[in-house]
């Protein structure tokens, strides 16, 4: 079973405003030192069909906000998007359309493609999650090293980022279930589900089914 650290392998994005600007990056994990500057040049020139929602964060249609919902600093909100109670995105998040933020889950520096659901107590930071991505209650995507290093990604080969924080890579379709714990840098491939209570370190490979760390079987 091969997997892949490729954007390109991991990701199908059909974005308008965004697949430009995806693609350019041959990693994902590059792109988590754009975000920023990716979002404020969209607050500024705009995003067709998108509205400007307190002076900072490009809205689509049909975009609901729970009142206990905490948006801090730039944001982008894809059309459909629903931001639930007491969720807290601390900047620089990116949601396409479709997306589910949760009860009680933060959000920051990361990019969700559309129809991606973190519905229910997730953290997710310095991350970029695929179409359809699902992350069951609980689960986790620990983004900074107990030893505070640089982050590896450790694939067929070591992949040195020279980054301290990166969270995890989940590709279009990827599943992961509830209580999981990713550590920094792990990369899931696309349609691959994580079982629960699973804690992971590396490069997964798609289409597959994760029981644990060791035991990794071919989806049929």
């Amino acid at each position: 079973m091969k997997s892949s650290i490729y954007t390109r392998d991991l990701f199908d994005c059909q974005t308008p405003y965004l697949r430009d600007w995806f693609y350019q990056f041959t990693h994902p994990w590059e792109m988590l030192l754009q975000i920023e500057s990716f979002i404020r040049q969209a607050v500024q020139e705009g995003i067709e069909g998108f509205s400007l929602h307190q002076g900072r964060i490009p809205m689509g249609e049909s975009v609901k906000i729970a009142e206990s919902a905490c948006i801090e600093g730039m944001a982008i909100l894809g059309s459909g998007t629903v931001i639930r109670h007491g969720a807290y995105l601390r900047g620089n998040v990116i949601a396409g359309e479709g997306c589910v933020i949760g009860n009680s889950t933060e959000l920051k520096n990361c990019v969700l493609l559309n129809h991606v659901q973190v519905p229910h107590y997730n953290y997710v930071g310095d991350s970029i999650l695929g179409n359809y991505a699902h992350m069951g209650a609980g689960a986790i995507l620990s983004n900074v090293k107990a030893d505070r290093s640089l982050v590896v990604i450790h694939a067929q080969k070591e992949y040195p980022t020279n980054l301290k924080k990166i969270g995890g890579i989940l590709g279009d379709g990827a599943e992961i279930g509830c209580g999981c714990v990713l550590n920094p840098g792990t990369v899931v491939g696309k349609n691959t589900s994580v079982y629960p209570l699973t804690v992971l370190r590396g490069v997964f490979p798609a289409d597959c089914i994760v029981k644990s760390a060791k035991e990794v079987v071919k989806r049929k």
